[in-house]
């Protein structure tokens, strides 16, 4: 999966990011901006995850999601 991915299609994928993670606010998905490495920080931060735990799930998330 190329790491633009969810940058290009942002809009799209923010009601499916929200839907899997929850704990992210409206403010943490503006700051994030469709960039990925935010988005693994942010759920580092809310979810109190390392940053290998938070990648492999974001991989995940992408591999099952076509937005």
């Amino acid at each position: 999966m190329k790491t633009d991915r969810i940058e290009g299609n942002w809009k799209q994928a923010v009601g499916a990011v929200k839907e899997q993670w929850g704990k992210l606010t409206d403010d943490d998905l503006k700051e994030v901006e469709g960039k990925r490495d935010k988005l693994v920080g942010k759920i580092q931060q809310r979810y109190g995850v390392a940053k290998d735990k938070a990648e492999q799930e974001l991989a995940r998330f992408e591999s099952g999601n076509r937005y």
